[in-house]
């Protein structure tokens, strides 16, 4: 039995992203659409198979940093050792928000990351915990969980070495996963097309079949840094063995790839990373006009990756027509003092033509 469904996330941290994905059922270039072999009773699957849409939170490196808990630059999850309250915590607000999946937060939670801040002998200790905290949070909730692996930044695709070593790497990171009772791992943030097959294959061989989602992260081209199409890629990652292969947008795309892709994004500055990434968030409409596009061609799994924040997510959830606790305090602009409604507001006009600045052109400005 299999599954075809479309995986699509955003990375909030961009300017101006508008991105429209065109899945065409029954194609052989179906866009990002991709082949889940039922190799398991995995809850994962059974829900997609169920026709059901799931709403995944990641993201987690850039909130831990925003929060003050992760160096930028080196960008280890150390949080995970140091402050585990505090991760529970981020895992429980995207539940809240809606999110269907716990990721255990060991993205750059392997060992050429941990070697570098001289934390290497903590590797196996982070990833159990992280495992464990995610766990528990998707145990409580009755949500998901899910292992991570993660673009490896020593990856050279001309280096036998390097290749070797990245599968090192993913077969302890696998392995770690399984022990902590994953529901499927996720490979996310690949900007190589053969990094991401690496990922895949550690999961195939020591997932002990646990579903494999990879998604590979274009950087302003529709083509991968080593020459693959993104369509391409993902027709491949997801043409086999229980796997899913998507996509995730770090800075947009040029238009028309192949009718797979369109997109128009205003590029940031380099010098925007990685310490004036807000300047280049996503607003919230576009956010909401990703999520309504998504929805409107069928994509089963969505989400936000780097930039994401719980009242992000919430517009995921509110489109997706799902519920979630957050929904209580989504905004009510109809009852702002100068904004709103008048027959809820009465003397609002009291306001908008009284303030120093006009309201209407500051509103513009915004």
């Amino acid at each position: 039995m299999s599954l075809s469904i479309s995986i699509l996330k955003v990375c909030p941290l961009q300017l101006d992203l508008i991105v429209e994905f065109q899945s065409m059922s029954g194609h052989e270039d179906g866009g990002l659409r991709s082949c889940v072999e039922d190799t398991t009773q995995s809850r994962l699957l059974e829900r997609l198979n169920a026709g059901e849409n799931l709403i995944v939170a990641e993201g987690y490196l850039f909130e831990v940093e925003r929060l003050g808990y992760c160096k930028a630059g080196s960008f280890v999850p150390e949080v995970v050792l140091d402050n585990p309250e505090l991760l529970k915590n981020i895992h429980r607000q995207y539940v809240n928000a809606g999110s269907d999946v716990v990721l255990a937060y060991t993205y750059y939670g392997h060992r050429a990351k941990l070697r570098l801040i001289g934390r290497e002998d903590e590797l196996e200790p982070l990833n159990i915990k992280a495992l464990q905290i995610a766990r528990e949070v998707a145990d409580e909730t009755g949500t998901l969980m899910a292992g991570n692996l993660c673009n490896s930044t020593i990856y050279r695709k001309d280096d036998p070495e390097s290749i070797e070593t990245c599968r090192k790497m993913n077969k302890e990171n696998v392995e770690w996963a399984v022990r902590g009772g994953a529901d499927f791992i996720l490979g996310e943030t690949y900007q190589e097309f053969g990094e991401a097959m690496l990922a895949l294959e550690a999961i195939k061989e020591h997932g002990n079949g646990i579903p494999a989602v990879i998604t590979v992260a274009p950087q302003m081209t529709n083509v991968l840094a080593d020459g693959v199409p993104i369509d391409e890629a993902c027709r491949k990652l997801g043409g086999g063995w229980g796997s899913c292969g998507g996509s995730e947008l770090l800075q947009g795309t040029d238009h028309n790839t192949r009718a797979t892709q369109t997109g128009q994004t205003g590029m940031q500055e380099t010098r925007a990373f990685p310490l004036e990434l807000q300047t280049c968030l996503s607003t919230r409409d576009e956010v909401r006009y990703f999520a309504e596009e998504c929805k409107k061609i069928g994509v089963q799994y969505v989400g936000l990756c780097c930039g994401n924040t719980p009242n992000y997510l919430r517009i995921i959830t509110e489109v997706y027509g799902k519920d979630c606790p957050a929904l209580k305090y989504a905004p009510e602009m109809h009852k702002h003092f100068l904004y709103g409604d008048k027959t809820v507001i009465h003397d609002n006009d009291y306001y908008t033509k009284s303030m120093k600045y006009n309201v209407s052109g500051r509103a513009e400005a915004c």
